[in-house]
């Protein structure tokens, strides 16, 4: 059934009831093109993909290569480029764990942010452990944004990566990439993006983006969990070593000398994530024909409202820009925003629920930033709408009325 045909909230059976879900950054809901293409690829049309001669086996490994295909396409990239990861977190150690063990060393700098999701820290920090590299920090801006200025400053020949988040996933500040790509190249370095929140939110176009590496996840982009993307330019992913070892990526295997398959195929050890891979392209496809200019435009238009909304309260502080990108971070005066969460959750007079993520959101720095442990964050998919920001603000009077 064709996106015209139903209300884009009647495609996710997970928003069935009164049910308020505004926790996409974490997590999107699936529509059920992505779930019907996830049953069929793990029941009717199971079957391994690389390796059998039978006919589904074959039909499988032609699917899963498309999928290849329609994702490279999506983020204006070579199918060659693409290789599938468990996710982004697994895509952005790929990188600390092959291009970094190879090409950092002690004395070398690595440039990240202060509002950098921990899986965009801790891999270099394992690396740094490693190899005796060190880390720098870039500030933000008064307002929450990478402040490209201060990184300007910073950067010298001894930083040879920069690795920063395309939309804060806290914040909804969205980086200037490109501007990004030239500082980083200004002094030789590398700049990885984290592109999970930005994806499901942004065109892409790696040649016009210039990044060296962008990584994603499916899962947020209203596909499966369990798979994800690393991009790269050719150049860089062919001169990256394996990191796993075992069956598909290899050229030959014998006891003396093992030679390697091509990139992308030398990343993808083992058996693939066939049936994920297969729904992430369904939730590709979803979202081409949703239009991603709508979902930037319907996003920005609901994160508006409810900032509108937050800021006239005098009870309330919010984080990040004005104009964030999908996301909403904000506290509650004298209520933990633990508290918030668990009482959105109870089933308010009308029978409506409300799901939001409170805590730290895999951010700690930012949380030490920022002043506080924790924070109450709104975020919206294609699927949200004004009753859910609705269900919000009587949940949070009702929490008013229940502390004083």
């Amino acid at each position: 059934m064709s996106t015209a045909t139903l209300t884009l909230k009647d495609q996710f059976p997970g928003l069935a009831g009164n049910w308020h879900y505004l926790d996409t950054a974490a997590t999107a809901q699936k529509p059920q093109v992505v779930i019907d293409a996830t049953v069929n690829a793990l029941g009717r049309d199971y079957a391994t993909v690389h390796r059998g001669v039978y006919a589904r086996s074959a039909e499988m490994t032609l699917a899963f290569e498309a999928a290849r295909r329609t994702t490279a396409k999506f983020i204006g990239a070579q199918e060659d480029e693409i290789v599938f990861t468990r996710g982004a977190t697994e895509a952005i150690n790929l990188v600390a764990q092959t291009w970094g063990l190879t090409n950092l060393k002690a004395g070398d700098r690595i440039l990240l942010s202060v509002l950098e999701h921990h899986a965009n820290i801790v891999p270099w920090q394992l690396l740094a452990e490693r190899t005796g590299v060190a880390i720098d920090v870039c500030p933000l801006t008064e307002d929450g944004r990478i402040d490209l200025d201060a990184a300007q400053a910073m950067l010298t020949p001894a930083h040879k990566l920069v690795a920063l988040a395309h939309v804060s996933n806290v914040l909804g500040s969205v980086l200037d990439v490109a501007r990004a790509a030239r500082l980083a190249h200004d002094v030789g370095a590398k700049l990885l993006v984290d592109g999970c929140q930005a994806t499901p939110r942004l065109a892409l176009d790696m040649k016009a983006l210039d990044c060296d590496f962008y990584a994603f996840s499916a899962h947020k982009l209203y596909g499966p969990t369990g798979v994800g993307v690393l991009w790269a330019k050719k150049d860089i992913l062919d001169a990256m070593p394996p990191w796993h070892g075992g069956g598909a990526m290899i050229d030959r295997v014998t006891f003396e000398k093992t030679t390697y398959a091509p990139a992308p195929q030398r990343f993808e050890a083992g058996t693939p994530m066939i049936v994920e891979a297969l729904g992430m392209a369904a939730a590709i496809d979803w979202l081409d024909e949703v239009g991603l200019d709508r979902a930037q435009a319907h996003e920005r238009d609901l994160t508006a409202t409810l900032r509108r909304e937050l800021s006239a309260r005098n009870d309330v502080t919010l984080f990040g820009p004005e104009d964030g990108l999908g996301i909403v971070s904000f506290a509650l005066d004298g209520v933990h925003p633990h508290d918030l969460g668990t009482i959105l959750d109870e089933e308010g007079a009308d029978g409506s629920r409300v799901a939001i993520r409170a805590g730290h959101h895999c951010a700690q720095p930012l949380m030490d930033h920022l002043g506080v442990s924790a924070t109450a964050r709104a975020s919206f998919g294609l699927y949200s709408d004004e009753s859910d920001i609705e269900a919000l603000l009587k949940g949070i009077e009702r929490t008013r009325r229940i502390f004083g």
